[in-house]
């Protein structure tokens, strides 16, 4: 009963906090309050509790790490030019007939290349969107186009936040993850590709708007360049790299390219990285302004505050109940369903993919060891459902945001052909990547 009653409270201060539009932290901090009440009510001293919620932080970290470094990339690839080449280059590239098809192809590849859907809905997407507006196309359409993109990088790109909480949470090898996970995502990619370039076909832009590619080529110098540190990025996790360290090498690209190539200060390069890149006013202002340490600060707080409630969770084995009866559905229907079955639940109470995922992890991992199943499978079973699902789900705030920030309502969700497709796919054609495990000793996945 204590246990419902915290999550009860836990769960009425994340709504508030939702509909106010109050920060998120207020809400995972009464949460960790209740859970450690609970905890202390149970009997556990104030001093075991204060080791759990530190011992689950040292996980948080090589996360937040990522986090901080795709900050300092984010604004950098703006003062760089970067985003701007990928997107000048891809606009003139358009034909009428292919512009939502070229929107999602350079939404994907920019979301592989910078580890973020936030970073490329807020900036090559908004573009889009402005051309799409003036040009006639299906807004939503659209959108769908921009956020499947997005999140083609954000689900297993090496340098993303999500593929790292990922592969620590379940204990497995990140590369091998990116490995798998473009396996998995190739076939709903396929269809995606196919989708789009059909809508696309059927909605053709009418025109392109000069004003967007004359600001693009008098605001910053696209030489090669400027899309170097994308290059690094790329590449040298390909030649074996751990992602830290490439994306070291393409930050302190960007500021070399930023300062000899755009002609900014030392200072103002320095300053860009930490609060932000603020270009000149113009049409780029509102599009190309952000990234930065400081714009990092609140989903880190997210991830150090999601993290603790998994250290009191397991310390005090408060969720074993749940995990029982997780254990008796997965008996009945499967792995993935039950994974597709708690990635609703959490995605759809918590509104956080973060929170989600580690409340997956936790809930089922003792599962799937229980039957038999690898880590490895954990971890794909849960980048094919929680990611994706997260941004299906309106009020989470993995799909709230980047449909704020392009501007397009909730019948855009339909057309992120993406986000559905992978686990639609992946549940069709899992059983290929890893086939039913045959536990006769202990059939009982709970």
């Amino acid at each position: 009963m204590d246990l419902l009653i915290a999550f009860t409270v836990f769960l009425v201060s994340m709504a508030v906090c939702l509909t106010t539009g109050s920060s998120m932290l207020i809400a995972l901090a009464i949460g960790l309050f209740c859970f450690s009440a609970v905890a202390l009510r149970r009997g556990y001293a104030l001093r075991s509790v204060a080791g759990m919620v530190l011992a689950s932080t040292k996980k948080s970290f090589i996360v937040l790490r990522i986090l901080l470094l795709i900050g300092l990339v984010t604004a950098l690839w703006r003062s760089g030019g970067t985003i701007a080449f990928f997107v000048y280059y891809g606009i003139r590239l358009i034909t009428p007939g292919l512009f939502i098809f070229i929107t999602f192809v350079l939404s994907a590849i920019l979301s592989y290349a910078l580890g973020t859907s936030f970073g490329v809905a807020g900036t090559a997407g908004v573009i889009f969107m402005t051309l799409a507006r003036s040009g006639g196309v299906n807004e939503l359409i659209t959108a769908g186009a921009v956020i499947s993109g997005a999140y083609f990088g954000d689900r297993c790109a090496p340098s993303s936040s999500c593929a790292n909480l990922v592969a620590t949470v379940t204990d497995t090898r990140l590369y091998d993850n990116v490995r798998l996970m473009l396996k998995t995502g190739a076939l709903p990619t396929l269809f995606t590709l196919l989708g789009f370039l059909l809508l696309s076909l059927r909605n053709p832009i009418s025109v392109v708007d000069p004003a967007i590619l004359d600001a693009l080529q008098g605001s910053f110098d696209l030489s090669f360049w400027a899309v170097v540190p994308a290059l690094l990025m790329l590449i040298l996790p390909l030649l074996g790299l751990e992602v830290r360290w490439a994306l070291a090498a393409s930050i302190v690209s960007s500021f070399a390219v930023t300062v000899l190539l755009q002609d900014l200060s030392v200072w103002d390069a320095l300053k860009a990285a930490v609060v932000g890149y603020a270009p000149p006013s113009g049409p780029l202002s509102s599009i190309l302004s952000g990234g930065g340490v400081l714009s990092m600060l609140n989903v880190t707080l997210i991830v150090f505050l999601s993290g603790t409630f998994s250290g009191v969770f397991e310390g005090t084995h408060m969720l074993d109940g749940v995990q029982d009866k997780i254990g008796a559905v997965a008996r009945k229907i499967g792995l993935f369903p039950t994974m597709l079955v708690t990635s609703l639940a959490t995605c759809g109470a918590f509104c956080n993919q973060t929170i989600a995922t580690m409340l997956n992890a936790q809930l089922l991992t003792r599962v799937y060891d229980g039957a038999g199943a690898s880590h490895t499978e954990l971890a794909m079973d849960i980048s094919n459902s929680v990611v994706t699902i997260a941004g299906l789900i309106p009020w989470s705030v993995a799909c709230a945001v980047p449909l704020q920030m392009l501007g397009a309502s909730l019948s855009a969700i339909p057309y992120c052909l993406l986000l559905w497709l992978i686990p639609l796919c992946y549940g069709l054609t899992r059983r290929w990547f890893f086939p039913p495990h045959a536990n006769k000793e202990n059939p009982d996945p709970s």
